[in-house]
């Protein structure tokens, strides 16, 4: 606001004109309540409000609200033009600054000078960034299923959740980790995800293991799953304790995880069989959880036990450090002066920023206008490229007139 005290102690005091607010900006958070993105379907558009105007007496306008807008954790955002991710929320309580606010103009007050103690100048204020956004949403496992090949890992999470697995007889049947929501009781669920085939070696890349194992250094809860039938020729104790060497080999805090340990294919052994696992496990400190992924058997005992865990397990250190991320433009620095004829055009962010702003209704405004330029070094460059007063001046979509 332009404005100047008056009244009857001070009928000609200075310049009283406030600034106005900045808008308000949008902010995307992750939340661990928020389950799904289909809220974006119907109200896409999301937008803070305005800063309020500046008033006499040296009134500051109201800035605007922000804005927050919660995303599961999980979703990928990506800027909808470039394809760019713009952040990957892991973490409930992370936070991303999608779009800034505009500033507010300055009131006249601000540009008092020992030269100009009563200017008619102000500023209007910018707009806000706007962006349009891709947000995806990708599930984040809560409960990895290890082991080695071939022990049941596809055949377990394609029972016990709604994810129809591909299955076989061959070593690494699974190429990429299989994601499924486990049902507990009607009310509660929990993300499990099978990993592919682990063997030894895996921690130093064999097999593709370590690209395999990045997918559960995220996971809460691990079900550790061994072939109580042998097929494979292979010792299920054995097996348990070469996964949890290449498990501490590549990162120990994986290796510290809580597991819960389950026998797969006793439909395919006798009972005394099963019996002699359990005790041989119990002796060497772990407790062994028949089960078969083929008839049913167990699971459900299972599901219960890995959501007992969970529901006790302590959040990664990482889930417990939210993160805020502000992405701030950076326009570019300087300036440059294009001439077509007797059009000459200037563009640069701090100055089209300075013409965009101010209001030129004044010869004050003009003046400081003019003053600006010169300390920008942007006249110098204009009267070296010949610009002359009556030539037509842009900067940026502003078109005005320098007399002088």
């Amino acid at each position: 606001m332009i404005s100047f005290i008056s009244n009857r102690h001070n009928p000609r005091g200075g310049p009283d004109g406030g600034s106005g607010g900045d808008g308000g900006n949008v902010w995307l958070v992750a939340s661990g309540s928020v389950s799904t993105l289909y809220s974006f379907r119907s109200d896409p558009k999301i937008r803070a409000t305005d800063g309020g105007p500046g008033g006499r007496n040296l009134c500051h306008g109201a800035n605007g609200e922000d804005r927050r807008v919660f995303v599961p954790v999980g979703t990928v955002v990506r800027d909808a033009e470039t394809g760019e991710v713009v952040t990957d929320f892991v973490h409930a309580g992370d936070e991303v600054l999608a779009a800034r606010g505009g500033e507010g103009g300055r009131g006249n007050k601000t540009f008092t000078t020992s030269v100009r103690q009563a200017p008619r100048i102000c500023e209007r204020g910018t707009k806000g960034e706007e962006r349009t956004l891709r947000l995806e949403l990708k599930l984040i496992a809560e409960v990895g299923i290890i082991g080695y090949p071939n022990v049941g890992k596809s055949s377990l999470i394609s029972r016990v959740s709604a994810k129809k697995a591909k299955v076989g007889d061959y070593p690494f049947t699974t190429l990429v980790p299989n994601l499924g929501m486990v049902d507990v009781d009607g009310e509660h669920q929990f993300v499990a995800v099978d990993i592919p085939g682990l063997v030894e070696g895996a921690h130093a890349g064999k097999g593709l293991g370590d690209r395999f194992l990045r997918h559960v250094e995220r996971t809460r809860v691990l079900i550790h799953l061994v072939d109580l039938a042998r097929l494979e020729g292979r010792d299920p104790l054995e097996d348990y304790r070469t996964i949890n060497r290449e498990l501490e080999a590549f990162s120990p805090a994986l290796a510290e995880r809580p597991q819960v340990v389950a026998g797969n294919k006793v439909d395919l052994v006798d009972g005394e069989a099963v019996a002699q696992a359990k005790e041989r496990f119990q002796a060497a400190g772990v407790e062994l959880l028949p089960i078969s992924a083929a008839t049913g058997h167990g699971l459900r005992e299972l599901v219960l036990k890995t959501y007992r865990i969970l529901a006790e397990a302590p959040a990664t250190r990482e889930e417990t450090t939210p993160r805020r991320r502000v992405y701030r433009y950076r326009g570019e620095e300087g300036f440059r002066v294009d001439r077509d004829g007797d059009v000459f055009t200037v563009r640069g962010e701090v100055v089209e920023r300075l013409a965009r702003k101010l209001v030129l209704d004044s010869r004050d405004a003009q003046e400081y206008l003019g003053e600006e330029l010169k300390r920008l070094g942007v006249l110098r460059e204009l009267g070296r490229q010949g610009f002359e007063a009556g030539k037509t001046l842009r900067i940026g979509e502003v078109e005005l007139e320098l007399n002088e």
